[in-house]
């Protein structure tokens, strides 16, 4: 081994705390920084379909008489990508162990483009609705393998922020979508051009990804050592490179690189049942605390707080996306700083006192207190909401699993997130029509509270770990052991 005079290794997170000159930011490596980049085109493409279709519905609804008359139609084309982003996910998990994570997202790309074509050219809602299923393919392919792609290629103390800059890129495309339905309201084919502009995101991702590497990580599971090692000759100075390959080859050889990967050792695998637990359980509690009715329905519920304007709700809402944004880069920031367990502490205790703002607000006017100030203060509450939702669920589905079961296991977890998504997308204004906009936040304000303890009794802080040691954390909650001496990194 090429050791610098130490027994403290490249792959023991004390290693950087030793040697500060050997740590990598975020700018220095512009390597890093474009694989970064290009798989994050596919959370701008997550992003902007989310965003982008219910402004599309409404020039939809003028070219087919049929879905303007059938609600049932409206809901099929909003949901169906949905739909296929719950296959998508688990779909692309599998696909991502069995052909590679950079393989899995040029298939995600190309769902896109067949998507958006068929969108873009369809001659009757019934297509639209088959090409949001293909898109929702895509979709759910994404949201699992670029951040498991991302984490994979990254040096452990910048890990979390670079993941994070895959969530940044989700906003961005929501943020465009806002943008972009806007600016195309008076054009011919105005659906079309909104739907079919995912496919030149997809295209650029496609061209990108086609020369950048798989995950070396990937690469040593299939036994491909000298391309794994280029790969990471290209992210880490020597002599750090040569510690880190060592502890790569270790922790393969113990962790079973030829390891038959199976469904049933989710369920049957005490560590990887308890992961798998604590990461749907979270994925569940970021749907339920309600950040995807936020996220789809901003100009609805800035309607029904009281600026009925259209124009001024779209406004509001641009300004609420805005600060999702903001909220996403000082993530970013803070993520590998303060750490995953912190930052989701901060965040879900901002979370909670803006929905006291904002429940409250809204069940007073609910009330027959009109007054202006209580609309104002509700999207106050509304815009502090978007903002402290820092966007750890992502970065902790991406590390908190063994290597070889990272893809299967990711993606049923962003199966349950997207099976979530479409309970609360699709239930929340018949809540809000049974109970009230008020109490409807007051529910999404119970659930919040409860994932708070949540995390404080279950949530595992991993800043600046390695993978390496992610997994002994892993089988230090299942077992009550560690295979290493980091003991002091187990936060639960």
């Amino acid at each position: 081994m090429v050791a610098m005079a130490m027994d403290i290794k490249a792959g023991i997170s004390g290693y950087l705390e030793k040697h500060l000159d050997s740590r990598i930011s975020f700018f220095l490596n512009s390597y890093i920084v474009a694989i970064t980049f290009a798989a994050g085109i596919g959370g701008l493409l997550f992003g902007y379909d989310t965003g982008m279709i219910s402004g599309a519905l409404l020039y939809i609804k003028e070219d087919f008489e049929e879905v303007k008359n059938s609600s049932l139609l409206q809901e099929l084309i909003v949901g169906m990508a949905l739909a296929g982003a719950t296959f998508g996910a688990t779909i692309g998990g599998m696909i991502s162990d069995a052909l590679g994570r950079r393989t899995a997202i040029l298939i995600a790309d190309i769902l896109f483009i067949v998507g958006s074509a068929m969108m873009a050219a369809a001659p009757n809602p019934y297509v639209i609705i088959a090409a949001r299923f293909i898109v929702g393919l895509g979709i759910g392919a994404t949201s699992v393998t670029a951040p498991i792609y991302i984490a994979e290629v990254s040096p452990s103390e910048i890990r979390g922020g670079l993941v994070c800059a895959n969530s940044l890129m989700i906003s961005a495309g929501q943020f465009l979508s806002f943008i972009i339905n806007y600016g195309l309201t008076t054009f011919p084919g105005t659906w079309r051009w909104m739907l079919g502009v995912a496919g030149l995101p997809a295209l650029i991702q496609l061209a990108f990804m086609a020369f950048l590497p798989e995950s070396p990580r990937w690469l040593y599971l299939q036994n491909k050592k000298d391309e794994a090692k280029s790969v990471l000759s290209k992210i880490y100075p020597s002599p750090r490179l040569e510690d880190e390959i060592e502890i790569l080859e270790t922790h393969m050889e113990k962790e079973g690189a030829s390891k038959k990967v199976k469904y049933s050792d989710v369920f049957t695998s005490k560590e990887i049942r308890s992961a798998f637990i604590f990461e749907a359980g979270l994925q569940a509690f970021q749907q339920f605390a309600g950040i995807s009715i936020v996220m789809y329905y901003s100009p609805t519920i800035i309607q029904m707080a009281g600026f009925k304007s259209n124009s001024a709700a779209l406004f509001l809402s641009l300004i609420v996306s805005g600060m999702n944004a903001a909220g996403s880069i000082l993530g970013i920031y803070l993520i590998d700083i303060a750490g995953r367990k912190r930052l989701a502490l901060g965040s879900l205790t901002g979370v909670i006192g803006a929905l006291i703002l904002l429940s409250t607000s809204c069940y007073l006017m609910g009330h027959g207190h009109k007054s202006q100030v209580f609309a104002w203060l509700a999207l106050l509450g509304l815009a502090l909401y978007i903002a402290f939702f820092a966007p750890v669920t992502w970065a902790a589905n991406s590390e908190n699993y063994p290597e070889e079961y990272r893809g299967i296991c990711g993606g049923m977890s962003a199966t349950v997130n997207w099976v979530c998504n479409g309970i609360m997308s699709t239930s929340f204004l018949s809540v809000v029509d049974a109970i009230g906009l008020g109490e409807s936040f007051m529910v999404l304000l119970a659930v919040s509270c409860v994932a708070l303890v949540f995390i404080i009794f279950y949530m595992p802080d991993t800043k600046g770990l390695t993978f390496e040691e992610v997994s002994n954390i892993c089988k230090k909650k299942a077992y009550g052991y560690f295979k290493g001496n980091n003991q002091h990194h187990f936060t639960l």
